[in-house]
């Protein structure tokens, strides 16, 4: 499976943000995406996932049973801030979602084996998700794109903030999901993208460029990568 981008241009008010992108992202890898705050990593996710329209480029998912166009359903969007029904408690937010994905055939957990996934306690799940920590959101936002199984999953700055308990949870739990999607990981942290990606892709002068994992291991390469983003201009 295969997520290719076509041509992808994307201003705001003259400022030029992403230019004439032509990228493949392939199924069992995840990508990590590395730019300077503000290079236009989340607006390359908006675009892809419909929130903001583009200049110009067009979207395609190729798989087993041809090429088509990248829909919203295909993509699953994890973004830096959680979002939840805070109103809810936990337990009640995952039945919810549960039943209105009883179609999916890729369920075949219980409630219970789903928030044992991602390792949050049976005292936990009675609790009002407005009485979770910013960590527990995270999980709970992940823990639903497992559920809903898209095909692509964008992952918006998620780990930055959690400590490092939550941050090797969820590591290992991206690891899990990689075979069978086409994972890309938004980060400014060049070693948390060394640390669990298998590429980087590299968002500079609005563009795109991959980058050998292997030549990023020598402080040499890690060198040029930074040196490459310090003229990034913020936008």
């Amino acid at each position: 499976m295969k997520l290719e981008i076509k041509e992808l241009s994307k201003s705001y008010n003259q400022s030029i943000v992403l230019e004439d992108i032509n990228f493949t992202f392939e199924e069992g890898k995840i990508y990590g995406l590395i730019g300077r705050n503000g290079a236009g990593k989340t607006t390359l996710f908006n675009c892809l996932n419909e929130d903001i329209e583009t200049d110009s480029g067009e979207f395609y998912l190729e798989d087993e049973y041809g090429k088509n166009k990248l829909q919203t359903k295909d993509i699953g969007y994890v973004i830096s801030t959680p979002i939840v029904p805070e109103f809810l408690t936990a337990k009640e937010f995952l039945t919810f979602f549960l039943e209105i994905n009883s179609d999916n055939d890729k369920i075949n957990k219980s409630i219970d084996e789903y928030f044992e996934l991602v390792g949050i306690e049976e005292k936990d799940q009675e609790k009002l998700l407005k009485e979770y920590s910013h960590g527990m959101k995270n999980k709970i936002q992940i823990l639903i794109n497992i559920i809903a199984n898209p095909k692509v999953i964008l992952l918006d700055e998620p780990l930055t903030s959690l400590d490092i308990i939550i941050q090797d949870e969820m590591k290992k739990l991206l690891k899990s999901l990689k075979k069978d999607h086409i994972i890309i990981f938004s980060t400014h942290i060049l070693e948390l993208a060394l640390d669990l990606c298998d590429s980087i892709v590299i968002l500079n002068h609005h563009k795109l460029e991959l980058v050998e994992k292997n030549n990023l291991n020598t402080k040499k390469y890690k060198d040029k990568i930074i040196e490459s983003l310090k003229d990034e201009q913020h936008v």
